[in-house]
């Protein structure tokens, strides 16, 4: 069983005890999914009222909680979006303080603005200069009009049932797809017969929304002034992987990959580090073994990691488009030629 503190077991798990805890959740589920299909049936039915924004906007959202890539890709398609003239903002509500900073290292030259209310960001974003907005997880977020939703399906989570929240990690059905304009499986260990999998379960409920398929693959080794080191060099090496993301397994199987040695230290999602942790953290490495995180755990362990203790590094990420090119590039364009037709 995983360790008590991640909640996730519940959802994953197999155990005996597990699945008892996901039974005694199931009426919270059920009364979940009668306020979400109530809330979107209030949207689609246009009682609920949706806001224009200030300047067009692309949401990258998901159907479950976290682990589905959301950052790197929503920071990859506001840089795509860039290099074909536009001048993009990210916009996030602000959960936690890594997503801000972790945006701002991937893409130094377009602005971040964190703000529950993302009319408000939005707002600013156009302030600042942007013609566009990148909504970071807002598929739910009905109440501000975009020009297109892109939802990403992992497929490194484990088989299991759609369960809805608390019993499951689902916030939303899968019939929820057909709101897409474009569906993306994200992948960083799985096969991609796997991927395709998933990309055939999501054309059975969403038909008409075009796919795509994009690997998330470990780049460099990148440490503080030093130059990057290419991920083989780990190949035969013990290495201590730190991840607090929403799929901590897929770090630790993707570190694997290239041939290290991997000690996974797992930690919830958003896991707030504090100094405590970093100190108990370089304690425990072992001699001659790397440490590394992923960019969403280096800027909070950075500032907070003992001086005398190796360095600590962070394996940076690539997005690769394995299928669905055209279908990428046909949003991209849409949202390119969005910025000239009034809203």
């Amino acid at each position: 069983m995983a360790e008590p503190w991640r909640v996730e077991w519940v959802w994953w798990d197999l155990s005996r005890s597990a699945r008892a805890a996901r039974a005694l959740l199931a009426p919270l589920s059920a009364a979940f999914y009668a306020i979400v299909r109530a809330r979107n049936l209030l949207y689609d039915r246009k009682l609920l009222v949706v806001r224009e924004p200030r300047i067009p906007a692309v949401s990258v959202g998901n159907l479950t909680v976290g682990g589905t890539g959301k950052t790197p890709v929503s920071s990859w398609l506001a840089t795509r979006l860039e290099a074909r003239g536009a001048s993009p903002a990210i916009v996030l509500r602000g959960y936690g303080d890594d997503e801000p900073l972790v945006h701002a290292e991937l893409t130094p030259t377009i602005p971040v603005i964190a703000n529950a209310d993302r009319l408000v960001a939005i707002d600013r974003a156009a302030e600042s200069g942007a013609d566009l907005a990148v909504l970071d997880d807002a598929f739910q977020h009905r109440r501000v009009a975009r020009q297109a939703d892109v939802v990403l399906l992992s497929a490194d989570t484990p088989e299991v049932a759609a369960r809805l929240l608390p019993s499951g990690p689902y916030r939303e059905p899968l019939r929820s797809l057909r709101r897409a304009s474009l569906v993306i499986v994200t992948r960083k260990a799985a096969s991609m017969d796997r991927a395709q999998t998933i990309v055939a379960r999501a054309n059975g409920w969403a038909p008409r929304v075009p796919t795509a398929i994009v690997h998330l693959i470990l780049d460099a080794v990148e440490r503080a002034d030093e130059a990057p080191e290419p991920v083989a060099a780990l190949a035969g090496r013990r290495v201590m992987a730190i991840a607090g993301v929403g799929n901590a397994a897929a770090f630790g199987a993707q570190l694997a990959q290239v041939g290290a040695l991997v000690r996974l230290r797992a930690y919830p999602d958003h896991y707030p580090f504090a100094a405590s942790d970093a100190q108990s953290l370089a304690r425990d490495l072992a001699p001659n073994e790397v440490v590394l995180c992923t960019l969403k755990d280096a800027v909070k362990l950075r500032p907070i990691w003992p001086r005398e203790a190796p360095s600590i590094g962070y394996v940076s990420q690539a997005v690769i488009v394995e299928e669905g090119g055209d279908s990428i590039d046909a949003l991209l364009d849409l949202l390119v030629h969005s910025r000239f037709r009034p809203l």
